[in-house]
């Protein structure tokens, strides 16, 4: 290639808004392999529309290895990307994780290596921003850690549930852990706390789930009738740990990933979840908050997963928090 000035490899990706006033061309490593032309695109092109990205691409403004292609391209290794020029129009500076919550980050990241890193997420933050959200976990992650080129969530945790949650280091990292996830290899196990005495017999609950909008624009999950269209399957199983007088702590391992999964399958099962301000009751809530707990009692205690190149399983727990375990001590603790 004749112009070599610009060239530039994944390695020199950077995460700012400035405009890209320069012809650029970008070779394709492994870590950005099988990624479709208009992701990398979003990602490269900082602050540029989304709009836009397709207008490039369909004017043939992108090109890889000199040819024209469309936004579904899969780039392979060796590809050569020519990024055009482009405005990026002046943005306000994003919004920063404050210094406290930099620092608690930092200390609940439970395991780390070159691929990945597992964080202990605090309740009541967000995974990413979005819906008014303006920073979430892993927003705040890349302002922590800017020298960190790429930083993806492998899977989602709610809001208000705490515990582990896997953030890829690298795209290649990203797709082994999402395939892994999909192929049912990743053990996730949970620990709730449910209203009412939990049956012995339930140990599972398979109800296909279905996701609905209401009119207010909030989403909600419910069990779906017989033959109901876009409805997913759904696996839920159940395990006893300890017994109150009020309620029951159980273990949960979503079998399926699906959206609200555990919190819809315990409503179904007639069990909801204390501190569900969605599936939840809210008498049995009253009673609960009464004893000190101020949110969703759902905790995503374990992962087991392998990384490629690892001989056997690795096991990441977080404990429950201490504004969990609390509630334990104003409870009435029943005989099996």
């Amino acid at each position: 290639m004749k112009n070599t000035k610009n060239q530039t490899s994944d390695n020199s990706l950077a995460r700012d808004s400035s405009p890209h006033r320069a012809v650029q061309w970008v070779s394709v490593d492994e870590d950005r392999a099988g990624q479709r032309i208009d992701n990398f695109l979003l990602t490269f092109l900082k602050g540029v529309p989304k709009s836009r990205i397709y207008r490039l691409v369909r004017k043939g403004e992108v090109r890889v290895n000199k040819g024209r292609i469309k936004p579904e391209y899969k780039l392979a290794v060796g590809d050569v990307v020519r990024v055009p020029p482009v405005r990026v129009s002046e943005r306000a500076s994003a919004p920063k994780p404050s210094e406290g919550l930099a620092v608690l980050l930092e200390k609940s990241v439970l395991y780390e290596n070159e691929q990945m890193l597992v964080i202990n997420k605090p309740p009541g933050l967000a995974v990413h921003g979005g819906s008014g959200i303006q920073l979430g976990l892993i927003e705040s992650l890349r302002q922590i850690r800017p020298e960190s080129r790429f930083l993806e969530l492998v899977h989602r945790l709610d809001r208000e549930t705490s515990g582990c949650i896997m953030v890829a280091k690298k795209r290649s990292s990203l797709r082994h852990l999402q395939q892994e996830l999909r192929e049912g290899r990743i053990n996730k196990v949970y620990n709730a706390l449910v209203g009412g005495q939990w049956s012995k017999r339930r140990q599972h609950v398979n109800m296909a789930l279905i996701k609905n909008q209401l009119a207010n624009g909030e989403r909600i999950v419910k069990v779906a009738a017989a033959g109901s269209e876009g409805a997913k399957s759904s696996l839920t199983q159940y395990r006893i740990l300890q017994r109150f007088e009020k309620a029951t702590l159980v273990e949960a391992k979503p079998i399926t990933g699906r959206t609200h999964q555990i919190r819809v399958h315990c409503q179904y099962a007639g069990h909801p979840i204390i501190g569900d301000d969605k599936y939840g009751q809210s008498e049995v809530d009253k009673h609960f908050r009464s004893l000190g707990l101020k949110r969703l009692f759902l905790h995503a205690l374990k992962l087991e997963f392998t990384l490629p190149g690892q001989q056997g399983k690795t096991t990441v727990e977080a404990p429950l928090g201490e504004d969990l375990t609390a509630v334990f001590r104003r409870l009435e603790v029943l005989p099996e």
